[in-house]
């Protein structure tokens, strides 16, 4: 897919960012995506700079300010065991807790669109998982979607925990989130998936992407939204996160060197 020049700046500014692990204000006015299109195509072109497997997607579902919300999550910055590095300065991380979704097989392009069952009878398991959150902007509320979109909607990785058991039979809709360190309570907060379910944005994705020519893989991992928004939390200590009475998540975040 050809990029303009425009977006070939932008694209090289943000891929900058995240080679130097800094961040900006934001993309220069001369070439900043004016439209989702124009942010989808910074999004590719900064894939390819980065040259890094995909390993997984972030997506939500789609609605009319935001015609298309999902980005590549990419292998290398996937963690399986604690401690898990974290890029950034300061005392404390953001995190987002999510539950997401592990492929079984393939979801190839076709003609037709994969149903519901079919997706779901693509899938491994469940996880829980944290979404590491780090825009490359300074302040990520100041820039419009587009903008967003093309920087991997605030992206920096996923922490992978324990299987959620019988995920196909248990409600995911809602439940609590506590954060604990130790004997303290970091956070509390009435846990409820963006989306209704976590499996909704996941059938909107497989067939999104499926349409693009770039279907979802055996092995990856798609994690679907936040049931709490962005949480920050204390970089150094054990962490234990629980999710209702579906099981617990922990983790010790640490700086990355």
């Amino acid at each position: 897919m050809t990029t303009t020049a425009a977006q070939e700046s932008a694209a090289q500014f943000l891929f900058a960012a995240r080679r130097n692990r800094t961040t900006v204000p934001r993309i220069p006015a001369e070439c900043r995506p004016g439209d989702v299109p124009a942010a989808l195509a910074i999004q590719r072109r900064v894939a390819e700079l980065v040259g890094q497997p995909v390993g997984g997607w972030k997506c939500s579902v789609p609605s009319a300010p935001r015609p298309v919300l999902a980005a590549p999550i990419f292998a290398p910055t996937i963690v399986h065991a604690s401690p898990c590095a974290v890029a950034g300065g300061g005392a404390t991380a953001k995190i987002e807790p999510e539950i997401a979704f592990v492929l079984a097989h393939d979801l190839p392009t076709r003609a037709t669109p994969y149903s519901e069952e079919e997706v779901r009878a693509a899938l491994r398991e469940a996880r829980f998982v944290l979404e590491l959150i780090g825009a490359r902007y300074t302040d990520p509320a100041l820039v419009d979607f587009p903008e967003l979109l093309a920087d991997s909607v605030a992206n920096q990785g996923l922490y992978v925990g324990p299987v959620v058991t019988d995920a196909g039979h248990r409600p995911l809709e809602a439940f609590p989130i506590t954060i604990r360190s130790g004997d303290a309570v970091v956070a509390t907060r009435d846990g409820k998936h963006p989306d209704g379910h976590p499996l909704r944005p996941l059938y909107w994705l497989a067939n999104y992407l499926a349409s693009e020519g770039t279907p979802l893989r055996e092995g990856q991992i798609v994690t679907t939204g936040s049931y709490c928004g962005v949480v920050e939390v204390p970089v150094g200590v054990p962490l234990s996160i629980t999710y209702g009475d579906l099981g617990t998540l922990a983790v010790t975040l640490t700086r990355a060197p």
